[in-house]
């Protein structure tokens, strides 16, 4: 038949001579190859944690950030690290004069990440690059709760999931609460047990290891998600099952190791300072675990019923929660045993996927009543998020003040202008997050010998003339303290002849 006549179809071109390059795809074509991929994406949920993820970026970002440029800290934890990271970022032995004057804070606590954020400080110096560098983590833990709730309950299931973490009181509380080492323990976690339930056993043990390096305590959660690891495998793998063992002894040895000869081999006193938060009440453990256990009830069921309406029970995944909840439990610090500041962070996606485990599980109950009850967890759960949000931090971020520094910030600033780049100042909380990044900072009263040339303080309640005895009274042995700068309850006092 004849070219002319044939009504097959027609053929294909021909392939390229060897060595002879292939024709490239034409731009267009490109582009609608792209289109159809981030279609497919969108319609399997695949971009599902990723949006949520910055959708809670910019929310840790904007409560943490508009709370500094108002003034608001509440703690010195946000000038120490800063102060740490800009020693990491110099290439210098880790320091914080406001632990003490050059004080290694290896000999504080154990938490060697912190460097990861250094190369961000070389490009932009501040406590705002902190702030941001922490929200970017909590969020990031978003992706693994949510894509393996997805992946066990469906993606709406999913989303709910991963919108109550991002809206998880303990979270919220971490972000409104300056900065803490243990933001790059939430994504560590959350992906460790999203990699436990995908039966990605190597992949798990991976990421829980690093937690040793986060804080010294947190190898006993790397511990004990290993330990999570053996009894998943236990019966159907038991090679996968000894592996995990011998990885949480070893994180166990890990963590003893940090606390007795890390940490005091950098501890001025040769010992690690925290212990004597387990006898401060001339009692042991045992009897702090006894001691304020109407509160430590309440942190408990603060952790599981609004998170989990207590089904996170039924998932082993809940065990490592267990060494958090110990530590804080035994303490005499009662700031331990609450629902305040940073410390319940990392028990939020450990009880946001042990959540998605025990829907998972309930489903195929014989019990109709578990069940209908698990079915509706993931809902309830997103509820009782938005509904305590109301009440925790994310909530200011609908009032228009948030947004502006307002007349204590502007004042303060004003105050703080008078001190200049470089020198040696004692402060209390307000003033020092905001000195940090250009001048030498030490806690007021906690320099030792060494006495400052200025002292920032703030306190509305006080006079001039107060506050210059006080600090007459923190340092006897200098000079004469002179008031330079008042305003709004912010002082400025200058040593005389300096």
């Amino acid at each position: 038949m004849s070219e002319e006549g044939r009504t097959g179809p027609p053929a294909a071109p021909p392939a390229p001579a060897p060595g002879e390059p292939a024709a490239a795809e034409p731009p267009a074509g490109r582009r609608i190859r792209a289109a159809r991929a981030t279609a497919r994406a969108w319609r399997t949920g695949r971009l599902d944690p990723w949006l949520l993820a910055a959708a809670f970026f910019a929310v840790y970002a904007a409560i943490s950030v508009t709370r500094w440029l108002r003034w608001e800290n509440r703690s010195w934890d946000l000038g120490i690290f800063e102060q740490v990271v800009r020693s990491y970022a110099r290439l210098e032995t880790p320091v914080s004069d406001l632990k003490g004057p050059d004080f290694p804070i290896l000999g504080d606590h154990f938490s060697p990440v912190t460097a990861l954020i250094a190369p961000f400080y070389r490009l932009f110096p501040g406590p705002v690059t902190l702030l941001v560098a922490q929200a970017a983590l909590f969020a990031l833990a978003v992706v693994p709760v949510t894509r393996a709730a997805a992946h066990l309950l469906g993606r709406a299931a999913g989303a709910a999931l991963g919108t109550a973490y991002g809206l998880s009181w303990g979270v919220q509380r971490a972000v409104d609460f300056d900065f803490h080492e243990i933001a790059f323990a939430v994504p560590l976690i959350a992906f460790a047990l999203e990699a436990v339930l995908r039966e990605r056993w190597r992949a798990a043990l991976c990421w829980a290891v690093p937690l040793l390096f986060v804080k010294e305590d947190l190898g006993l959660t790397a511990a004990a998600i290993a330990f999570v690891v053996a009894v998943r495998t236990w019966h159907s793998r038991p090679r996968a099952a000894t592996g995990a063992l011998t990885t949480a002894a070893l994180c166990v040895a890990g963590c003893a190791l940090t606390l007795a000869v890390l940490i005091p081999a950098f501890n001025a006193g040769g010992e690690y300072d925290y212990w004597t938060k387990l006898g401060e009440g001339g009692g042991g453990p045992a009897d702090a675990l006894l001691t304020g256990t109407e509160e430590k009830l309440r942190t408990l069921l603060w952790v599981l019923v609004p998170t989990t309406g207590l089904l996170a029970l039924r998932s082993p995944l809940l065990i490592a929660a267990l060494p958090t909840l110990g530590w804080r439990f035994v303490s005499q610090d009662p700031h331990y045993w609450s629902t305040d500041w940073h410390y319940s962070a990392v028990l939020m996606p450990v009880t946001a996927l042990a959540l998605a485990d025990a829907v998972a599980r309930s489903r195929r109950s014989l019990r109709p009543w578990l069940r209908t009850y698990a079915h509706h967890l993931p809902a309830a759960a997103l509820a009782a998020a938005l509904a305590l949000s109301t009440a925790l931090p994310a909530a200011a971020l609908t009032r228009a003040e948030t947004y502006r520094p307002g007349p204590v910030a502007e004042a303060g600033a004003r105050v703080l202008d008078t001190i200049p780049d470089g020198a040696e100042v004692a402060a209390n909380v307000r003033p020092i997050s905001q000195l940090t990044q250009r001048c030498r900072v030490f806690w007021i009263g906690g320099s030792g010998d060494l006495v400052p040339d200025w002292v920032a303080y703030y306190d509305p309640a006080h006079s001039a003339e107060s506050v210059a005895d006080y600090v007459a009274q923190l340092y006897p042995e200098g000079p004469r303290w002179q008031v330079t700068a008042q305003e709004a309850g912010f002082f400025v006092l200058r040593a005389a002849g300096r």
